[in-house]
Protein backbone atom coordinates (compact mmCIF):
# COMPACT_ATOMS: atom_id res chain seq x y z
CA UNK A 1 0.00 0.00 0.00
CA UNK A 2 1.16 3.10 -0.81
CA UNK A 3 1.86 5.73 2.09
CA UNK A 4 0.03 8.94 2.11
CA UNK A 5 2.69 12.20 2.00
CA UNK A 6 2.11 15.49 3.75
CA UNK A 7 2.87 19.07 3.34
CA UNK A 8 3.57 21.14 5.93
CA UNK A 9 4.40 25.24 5.77
CA UNK A 10 6.16 27.04 7.84
CA UNK A 11 6.94 30.53 8.14
CA UNK A 12 10.41 31.27 9.80
CA UNK A 13 9.64 31.67 13.24
CA UNK A 14 7.69 28.22 13.32
CA UNK A 15 10.43 26.68 11.49
CA UNK A 16 12.59 27.85 14.23
CA UNK A 17 10.28 26.29 16.94
CA UNK A 18 9.82 22.92 15.45
CA UNK A 19 13.24 22.81 15.48
CA UNK A 20 13.91 23.69 19.12
CA UNK A 21 11.01 21.99 20.11
CA UNK A 22 12.63 18.65 18.42
CA UNK A 23 15.74 18.88 20.63
CA UNK A 24 14.20 19.80 23.75
CA UNK A 25 12.32 16.31 23.20
CA UNK A 26 15.26 14.45 22.00
CA UNK A 27 17.55 15.78 25.28
CA UNK A 28 14.36 14.75 27.58
CA UNK A 29 14.37 11.24 26.05
CA UNK A 30 18.53 10.92 26.20
CA UNK A 31 17.47 12.03 30.24
CA UNK A 32 15.20 9.21 30.42
CA UNK A 33 17.88 6.96 28.67
CA UNK A 34 15.24 5.90 25.75
CA UNK A 35 16.27 5.58 22.21
CA UNK A 36 15.73 8.91 20.06
CA UNK A 37 15.83 7.14 17.19
CA UNK A 38 12.61 9.07 15.71
CA UNK A 39 13.20 12.08 16.76
CA UNK A 40 16.96 12.21 15.34
CA UNK A 41 15.03 10.82 11.81
CA UNK A 42 12.27 13.95 12.14
CA UNK A 43 15.03 16.40 12.94
CA UNK A 44 17.08 15.20 9.72
CA UNK A 45 14.10 15.06 7.18
CA UNK A 46 13.43 18.79 8.84
CA UNK A 47 16.80 20.16 7.90
CA UNK A 48 17.29 18.64 4.85
CA UNK A 49 13.83 20.16 3.71
CA UNK A 50 14.20 23.12 1.00
CA UNK A 51 13.14 26.42 1.31
CA UNK A 52 9.84 27.61 -1.06
CA UNK A 53 8.16 30.46 -1.49
CA UNK A 54 4.57 30.13 -1.39
CA UNK A 55 1.84 33.05 -2.01
CA UNK A 56 -1.51 32.68 0.64
CA UNK A 57 -4.48 33.98 -1.14
CA UNK A 58 -6.91 34.85 1.75
CA UNK A 59 -10.97 34.69 0.48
Amino acid sequence: MKEAKYHLYLNDSEYSRVIHSLVCLKNSLIEQGRYTDAVDDVLIKIMKVRKKRVTVHYI
